[in-house]
């Protein structure tokens, strides 16, 4: 399905840009609403979160995982998991926010209880995690929901891709599929790009994009000339917030280049058909050559190429049309840096 529509929005036609709040937010709805208008300023075409019921996430041991760091908000690995969770009823603040200022509002289930949390909240589309690219179970359950789905693939081979691909598109053909580097950030020389072209070659039937952890935006850009319409890319208000993804997050001022560069380059491309613009042609009068007379000639002089300058601006006869007056005789005088026209001839 080359074409996907969320909301009003076409994927496909146009760059589809998600912020990634994810947990940028700290746990605070104050600093979500604030995240959610500076994505949809800075030109986002969707804001995306994370859900996550840890108890069933994570097993009991993980969960009680001290989790003495920086960025801890508890002293348990769950219990800081916990902190950054949103209720049901600030979610719905949330979403409604976002479709009161025109940008689409979902998020990632990394668990079924979270996929059933979502549906309660009628987010328009899902996004599948790279941690669960080899989650069947999960993809399954979310691609019965028949709502696009984003596939993100980091860490995995091909052969990963192809069985997530194969178990939704059972249920559900409106897949994306991005090309993604799981690490945080993601080097420049791990990006491996080219593997766009690979997935657009393997999936032609599906929209292919990047979830990009490169800390910059110069990916972007080039994935959509290899072929990608869907970006996605982590979002702050501030990088220095405390927080595991804010460090390779854009700032606003970042992911408004994106956007705009995003955005630039489909008007860029424009057409194949090379013509004369009528932007072009006050810059190309006055550089373009003209045939002038090189000194006064007078009346029935036969015209030789020494007799001719080619000089701008351009309002006259053009170069390449010199043999039109070689050999021919004036049937008037002309002076020195008189244009030549051919009623200057017999």
């Amino acid at each position: 399905m080359k074409n996907i529509k969320i909301n009003n929005h076409i994927i496909g036609k146009n760059p589809f840009i998600i912020a990634e709040i994810g947990n940028n937010h700290q746990g605070s709805l104050k600093k979500a609403f604030a995240l959610i208008k500076a994505a949809k300023d800075s030109g986002a075409t969707a804001v995306k979160f994370q859900k996550r019921y840890n108890k069933d996430l994570y097993t009991n041991d993980f969960y009680n995982t001290p989790y003495i760091h920086v960025n801890s908000y508890a002293k348990t690995y769950g219990k800081h998991r916990d902190f950054l969770e949103f209720s049901l009823p600030q979610y719905r603040k949330l979403k409604i926010y976002a479709k009161k200022i025109g940008i689409i509002f979902f998020a990632t289930p990394f668990d079924f209880k979270s996929v059933d949390f979502l549906e309660k909240l009628k987010v328009p589309c899902y996004k599948i995690a790279s941690g669960d690219l080899t989650n069947t179970p999960l993809q399954e359950y979310i691609a019965k929901k028949n709502k696009p789905i984003f596939l993100s693939t980091g860490g995995g081979t091909y052969k990963d891709i192809d069985r997530a691909f194969k178990n939704i598109i059972r249920y559900n053909k409106k897949l994306m599929i991005l090309h993604c580097t799981a690490s945080y950030p993601a080097e420049i020389g791990d990006m491996n790009l080219n593997i766009i072209k690979k997935l657009i070659k393997k999936y032609p039937k599906n929209i292919i994009g990047l979830s990009d952890h490169e800390n910059g935006i110069d990916a972007a850009s080039v994935a959509y000339m290899l072929g990608a319409r869907v970006f996605e890319k982590h979002f702050t208000l501030n990088r220095s917030w405390k927080g595991t993804d804010q460090s390779f997050s854009l700032e606003p001022n970042g992911l408004r280049k994106l956007c705009r560069n995003l955005n630039r380059i489909p008007k860029m491309l424009g057409t194949n058909k090379k013509k004369f613009l009528k932007s072009e042609k006050k810059p190309i009068e006055k550089m373009r050559k003209m045939m002038v007379a090189n000194k006064t000639l007078e009346l029935g002089h036969v015209v030789s190429l020494k007799d001719i300058s080619f000089k701008s601006p351009g309002q006259g006869l053009k170069p390449f049309q010199y043999k039109m007056i070689l050999n021919k005789k004036l049937k008037k005088k002309i002076f020195i840096d008189e244009k030549f026209s051919l009623k200057h001839f017999k």
